[in-house]
């Protein structure tokens, strides 16, 4: 007799991301779909990790985190323009980003709690509302720019609103805020004291063109209403270590460490003190945008004589294309058809919409060597 179960995420499958990628393989595609670098770890990082495994630092790591890795992210926020931090009651360094968000969300969210999240918006956030029992309410961004239409969201504020889930720089999109966007999202904070932010910025140093971060820790007002939520796979290429961290007023965190006590305890103990050696040298961290710029730049030269359009990417590494003037097909079909026919994996946009909105947008990473970029363009030009 089958068991019987009743599904609490029952609109959830596999993540596209895993889908894209099995795909690439079956196919022998390259693979610009799933937000991984193709290129190596720094060897003075290895190194690092390596040697505290030989001093024999291979046991438990307290819950929050080594004291000295907090205090260098502590030191790595204040060096980058934010706010002073506490580093026993403000910084816990999780199990990778989405540990983080999960923990986060599971710690503030209660049942009946309504979560604006801004669309397209990365798939792990609804899941984690709906097992804290909380209701979504998707807010689209604006179009072609992705940019925050801030009055939509106070439209959707109601009193049962407790969160709002912010993600700059914005996967999908490489957008980015402006002090625009600061100034709107304060006063809608003041307007309603029982909201709170979720800012995923695992993206933070990864940003182009002379521009700036906006992080909600370089505001003294934000950083006390939000939780903030970073990731070091994603500035050192090293994701799967599965290793970032988490910034919170105290309140907010002595509830965030309760459920991420029990969530996964603590992180791998050698990666937290080779990162907290790593950290003291500034340019390992704000020399990662340049190089990704570069990338940029190469593969969007790359694809300039296709018809795909170029919507710009001021961050992370990602890079949207409008394939609207290439096909007539929804974007699922066409991710396929690239893969099946073409040879280049990436993601359809409609995957960061709950609705599964299609604005015939696909999102290629660009973290790869340049000879993976030219192949993959010089398909891409040729459709």
């Amino acid at each position: 007799m089958a068991i019987k179960t009743q599904s609490k995420l029952p609109n959830v499958g596999t993540t596209i991301f895993t889908v894209m990628s099995q795909m690439a393989t079956e196919y022998n595609a390259i693979n610009l779909s799933q937000g991984f670098p193709d290129f190596p770890v720094s060897e003075k990082l290895i190194d690092l990790v390596y040697q505290n495994m030989q001093i024999g630092h291979n046991q438990y790591a307290p819950m929050p985190g080594l004291p000295q890795l907090r205090e260098a992210i502590a030191n790595k926020i204040k060096n980058t323009g934010g706010v002073s931090l506490n580093i026993d009651t403000e910084i816990t360094v999780s199990a990778g980003a989405t540990e983080a968000i999960f923990s986060s969300i599971l710690a503030t969210v209660h049942q009946g709690d309504e979560v604006i999240v801004l669309e397209p918006a990365y798939d792990c956030y609804i899941p984690a509302i709906e097992l804290a029992g909380g209701k979504v309410v998707p807010v689209g961004l604006n179009l072609p720019d992705f940019s925050p239409n801030w009055q939509k969201v106070k439209d959707n504020i109601t009193d049962k609103t407790r969160m709002i889930v912010i993600n700059f720089p914005h996967n999908p999109s490489g957008a980015i805020l402006t002090e625009a966007d600061i100034t709107a999202l304060k006063e809608i904070l003041e307007e309603n004291p029982q909201l709170i932010i979720l800012s995923d910025e695992v993206y933070e140093h990864i940003i182009f063109d002379g521009k700036t971060n906006l992080s909600v820790l370089k505001d003294e007002f934000l950083a006390s209403r939000s939780i903030a939520v970073s990731s070091f796979g994603k500035t050192f290429h090293a994701t799967g270590w599965k290793i970032g961290y988490m910034v919170a007023p105290e309140a907010l965190m002595k509830e965030i460490r309760k459920v991420h006590q029990y969530n996964c305890f603590s992180v791998h103990t050698p990666s937290q003190y080779a990162m907290a050696e790593y950290l003291q040298h500034e340019q390992n961290y704000l020399g990662v945008s340049a190089m990704y710029e570069k990338k940029r730049e190469f593969f969007q030269q790359a694809m300039q004589d296709s018809k795909f359009k170029v919507i710009p990417s001021y961050g992370t590494y990602f890079q949207v294309l409008d394939f609207s003037e290439v096909s007539d097909m929804g974007d699922m079909e066409f991710a396929q058809y690239l893969i099946k026919e073409k040879g280049v994996a990436s993601i359809p946009v409609s995957a960061f919409y709950s609705d599964k909105q299609d604005n015939k947008l696909l999102r290629f990473c660009f973290a790869k060597g340049e000879e993976t970029l030219q192949k993959a363009a010089d398909i891409l030009c040729k459709i």
